[in-house]
């Protein structure tokens, strides 16, 4: 191959392919976005949902499926999902999605699985080893700390050693080795300085060196900073295309001696071994029965809905009782997110049809609230008509489009107004009220005591109404457990001070402290913990037997329907030398009971179980001393525990109650400016933008309105549509655009193919710092 050749292959052919070197028979492969479902663009081609793509079965979100806690069920999922593919001759699925969620406002966590590294890691592996079994290749993503949507291309995640590894890196570990993906993708941000696509340590100390990772990592698109930096951290493909723009920086970094042809080499071997490995053509393409897979997607979406709530037995409906149907969502469903996974369904019933021919006694259907906000006297008083007729009240509340999505964060956890104000116009006239939310995430629920029954469908895809009917008629059991910690209110969450990081940097102060390891630890009430989910029937956890190898109980169906309960171990050190959660989640099972049915169920365990990760030898260690192995139904149910005893490794953390006083209490809302500095080993770089400093490339469109007279023109008129679409109610135009303002200058040029050359750009850039 020439070094031109070589060097073409490191980007692609356009949005979506990588590119073909004819002259030696090597073909283009696509990539293609699916987390969820496949979305392959037949016409003009966007990373953020903007033109619709083929018809395909839009499954439930990571952070839905994540609530089935069915390993079984995630890798037919990912099954069903990489079958479409094939068949559309897609070669590289670009999913799952498994970042950690560190906070509940990041306007992405409907596309991750968990705050739990440990369940999004075996999720996640799931997924991978189902999708490859069609002979494509999964792309989990995004490598790593990706923990907000603001400013994501440029922003530092300054993140100490021990989080970083036990939160940030430990699911992509497990996926990494138990799932052994094809490919890999970078997210955009930096971690502690470097950005994630050009970092060494992440990429060829850790993913290639400790992991054995054997693939091919690809940037987000427009996720490249530094072409050759990059290829030298261990990227190989750039996407999309730069119409050659970085091709010709690897030639002339090669020419230049500034890079070793070897490295380039290695570069175009991984990836021709990935572009061999998944090519897809006419011979073998697999055949797909569309109305099969929607039946795949109802059932997913029923082992995934969570029951949160159900006071008097509210559920399952009575055939006799009169039901009323009152939400905007029940018509027109909230099943998925937006942006880049943003998935054109084959098919889509609603709620107000499939309750319809339910059998169940509907009166009738009332819109209720206008979905975007908004006052509107007359459609509440037609619902609270309805309600008056009705036995029981489905009321469908939710999230809607524009409150969470990609290149987005969420401005905080409650719903519209006008849904707050329906709901309490209806409980004047009728307390037999059934909630049913729509949404990728966490939601405040200041009602919950207002209402008999709450059922969380999350975004549950194109089978969620007939999931939701089979599960509200009885005939479906539910049995999705909380996969994320529900708060009281917003400001109890660890990192809610510092969240998100709003100009240069994120600081991850609460450390280790996210999610229930944070209200375990300081005991501090919340609204739904994680782990938690309610059941038709009732379960008994009885003789626990344990050792550092393995956990064995047996579970019983105290009730008196068939159900599934999934069953989760935690890990507690007794009298620990240093700061850690008060327990964590290793290890859980899903079993399913007949009525009066028992089983014997063993959860193994491994070293890594009971290690932390060790700054001061960079290593993970087993801490000598007692532990408790606790069963329970979530993790503030406990209902078995047996102390073991382990040798473990006469190691010293280095970290002493009086240099961390916060991160031993747990209470890291307190942490000080010198405790996290000595958390990190160094001083945290400044998390705001010098508005003196002149703006480059890896500055943002947003920085502009800090300058003179036209950067401040250019940063208005952007921020002008995006307000204006927010006002004629285009979310997905309006975060597109907010996206914009979020952009580095660098991204411009190759995101427009060259048409806006980067001469130019570097001249607009002196116009704005005159």
């Amino acid at each position: 191959m020439t070094l031109e050749e070589k060097a073409s292959l490191m980007s692609g052919a356009n949005f979506w392919n990588t590119k073909a070197v004819e002259r030696l028979n090597i073909p283009s492969i696509m990539l293609t976005d699916g987390p969820h479902g496949l979305r392959k663009q037949g016409g003009k081609a966007d990373h953020l949902g903007l033109h619709k793509s083929l018809p395909a079965t839009c499954f439930p979100t990571a952070a839905t499926l994540a609530n089935s806690w069915d390993r079984q069920l995630i890798y037919d999922v990912g099954q069903t999902i990489g079958k479409e593919a094939a068949s559309e001759k897609v070669s590289v699925l670009l999913g799952p999605g498994l970042n950690i969620k560190r906070n509940p406002l990041c306007g992405r966590n409907f596309e991750y699985f968990s705050e739990d590294p440990y369940l999004t890691g075996e999720m996640a592996s799931e997924m991978v080893k189902g999708i490859q079994s069609n002979g494509i290749s999964a792309c989990p993503k995004h490598f790593a700390v990706n923990s907000q949507e603001h400013m994501r291309m440029t922003i530092d995640e300054v993140v100490d050693e021990r989080s970083l590894r036990e939160l940030y890196l430990e699911g992509f570990r497990r996926v990494v080795e138990k799932g052994q993906p094809k490919s890999i993708m970078t997210s955009y941000n930096k971690v502690n300085g470097t950005f994630a696509n050009e970092n060494t340590y992440l990429l060829q100390d850790i993913l290639y060196g400790e992991w054995g990772f054997d693939g091919v990592v690809v940037t987000d698109w427009g996720g490249n900073n530094d072409r050759v930096a990059g290829l030298k951290a261990g990227n190989q493909l750039e996407m999309p295309s730069t119409n050659g723009i970085t091709d010709r920086e690897i030639v002339q970094a090669v020419q230049s001696k500034e890079l070793a042809v070897e490295v380039l080499d290695e570069a175009v071997d991984r990836l021709l071994k990935l572009v061999f490995a998944t090519r897809q053509d006419n011979q073998g393409m697999p055949n797909v029965n569309y109305e099969e897979h929607h039946n795949k997607a109802v059932e997913a979406a029923k082992r995934s809905i969570v029951l949160l709530k159900n006071d008097d037995s509210m559920l399952p409906l009575s055939q006799e009782k009169k039901v009323a149907v009152i939400g905007d969502f029940a018509k027109n469903p909230r099943y998925q997110g937006a942006g880049s996974s943003l998935i054109n369904p084959a098919k889509l019933p609603n709620a107000v049809d499939v309750l319809g021919s339910s059998g169940l006694s509907i009166v009738g259907y009332a819109k209720g609230f206008k979905r975007m906000g908004g006052k509107d006297d007359r459609l509440v008083r037609e619902a609270v008509s309805l309600a008056e007729q009705a036995d029981t009240i489905l009321l469908f509340l939710g999230l809607d489009e524009g409150s969470e999505a990609e290149g987005v964060d969420r401005s905080h956890l409650g719903l519209r107004d006008n849904q707050l104000t329906l709901l309490h116009a209806l409980t004047k006239v009728n307390s037999n009220i059934v909630v049913i939310l729509a949404g990728g995430g966490a939601i405040e629920m200041p009602f919950v005591q207002d209402v008999k029954a709450i059922i969380h469908t999350y975004l549950s895809g194109q089978g969620s109404a007939e999931a939701l009917a089979s599960v509200l008629k009885g005939e479906h059991n539910p049995s999705g457990k909380l996969s994320e910690t529900f708060p009281i209110a917003y400001g109890d969450v660890s990192s809610a001070p510092y969240y998100p990081g709003k100009e240069a940097t994120a600081e991850h102060i609460e450390g280790i402290f996210i999610g229930y390891r944070y209200f375990d630890t300081v005991e501090k009430p919340v609204l739904f913990p994680f782990g938690y989910g309610l059941s038709y029937t009732t379960f008994a956890y009885s003789d626990l037997t344990a050792d550092q190898h393995q956990a064995s109980f047996t579970l019983t169906n105290t009730g008196a329907v068939a159900g599934e309960e999934v069953a989760q171990l935690y890990i507690q050190k007794r009298d620990s030398s240093i700061f850690r959660a008060k327990r964590e989640l290793k290890g859980f099972e899903k079993v399913f009971l007949e009525p009066g049915e028992s089983k014997r169920v063993t959860i193994m365990l491994e070293k890594r179980d009971f290690s932390y990760y060790n700054p001061t030898i960079q290593d993970w260690v087993v801490e000598p001393g007692a532990y408790d192995i606790q069963i329970g139904s979530s993790i503030q149910s406990i209902h078995l525990h047996e102390e073991i005893t382990l040798e473990g490794d006469s190691v010293s953390s280095g970290h002493t109650k009086d240099q961390f006083p916060h991160y031993f209490s747990g209470h890291v809302h307190e942490v000080t400016a010198a405790e996290y500095k000595r958390l990190l080993g160094y001083e945290p770089p400044s998390p705001s933008w010098d508005p003196k400093q002149d703006l480059g490339l890896n500055d943002t469109i947003a920085q502009a309105k800090y300058k003179n007279a036209l950067g401040k023109t250019l940063y208005y008129v952007v921020y002008f549509f995006k307000k204006l679409f927010d006002a004629v109610n285009k979310p997905l135009l309006a975060n597109n655009v907010y996206f914009i303002l979020n952009m580095p200058f660098r991204q411009i040029d190759r995101f427009t193919g060259g048409k806006i050359s980067r001469k130019q750009i570097l001249k607009l850039l002196k116009w704005i710092n005159r």
